[in-house]
């Protein structure tokens, strides 16, 4: 006769399960959060769920349809959120597992007790670009996460100086040798300047946004860096990540969301 209590017998391997499954599940979350994928995801749920309640009730034709779907629908997720999957594997790639604690950084609950571990100085890069707006002078800075830019760094001037407004202002004034091309800053380090960005070939990208925005965004979606921009137009401030336009309501939500980003 089975034990009814046998289910409270977990070994650690279980408790390994567990926490694995939950942390797939935290990015996936993280990932789809916001997006049109959250709906669909969703969609698919409900209609796995109906599934389960057609073998239940043993309805043979209906749950037969849905068999079918789901043994042919692993290719159709596959496409349906190819975006997704992609970004996940590079998240997944240019995870730095070397970084004391890096793993429990992404729990909120864990938060306020990492929050010392922020490097980046992220109201002075704010404050730099809201100096620039004022002037409408464009500017695209790039903020190195985990994943190495080397690849992109290699096409400017390399550089090793301490961040600070006036050295940012200087950098892209209209007639500085400097203005070109993008910045990259890691941790509180300008690390190279004139940088050349992939360019975006997302065709949903509103018309308004030009070659600096689809560099924003190439970068974003090939790395897991974020990248700020000032348009040269407007005077707005855009944020970047994973490919996508973060939106904010003012600069302080702005500073959140890329202290959260970048602890």
């Amino acid at each position: 006769m089975k034990n009814p209590l046998n289910f409270l017998d977990f070994s650690p391997v279980d408790l390994i399960d567990i926490f694995l499954v939950a942390s797939l599940l935290y990015y996936l979350y993280k990932l789809i959060k916001g997006t049109a994928a959250v709906n669909i995801f969703i969609g698919i749920v409900i209609i796995y769920v109906i599934f389960q309640i057609t073998k239940l009730l043993q309805m043979e034709l209906l749950s037969s349809i849905f068999d079918n779907f789901f043994e042919a629908g692993y290719l159709a997720l596959i496409l349906v959120f190819q975006q997704e999957i992609r970004k996940f594997l590079l998240m997944v790639g240019s995870y730095n597992f070397t970084t004391k604690k890096s793993l429990i950084r992404h729990f909120h609950f864990l938060k306020n007790q990492n929050k010392e571990s922020i490097n980046t100085d992220v109201r002075l890069i704010v404050q730099a670009c809201k100096k620039l707006a004022i002037t409408n002078t464009g500017a695209l800075i790039v903020l190195q996460r985990n994943g190495s830019l080397d690849f992109v760094k290699n096409t400017g001037d390399e550089m090793n100086a301490i961040v600070n407004i006036p050295l940012i202002e200087s950098i892209f004034f209209k007639n500085s040798p400097l203005h070109d091309g993008a910045i990259i800053i890691k941790e509180n380090k300008l690390v190279a300047t004139r940088v050349i960005l992939p360019v975006s070939n997302e065709r949903t990208i509103p018309q308004r946004f030009g070659l600096r925005h689809r560099a924003a965004l190439g970068i974003t979606e090939k790395t897991d860096a974020v990248a700020l921009t000032v348009s040269e137009e407007t005077g707005q401030i855009s944020y970047m990540k994973n490919g996508e336009f973060v939106l904010f309501n003012d600069h302080d939500e702005l500073m959140n969301i890329m202290s959260e980003d970048l602890s």
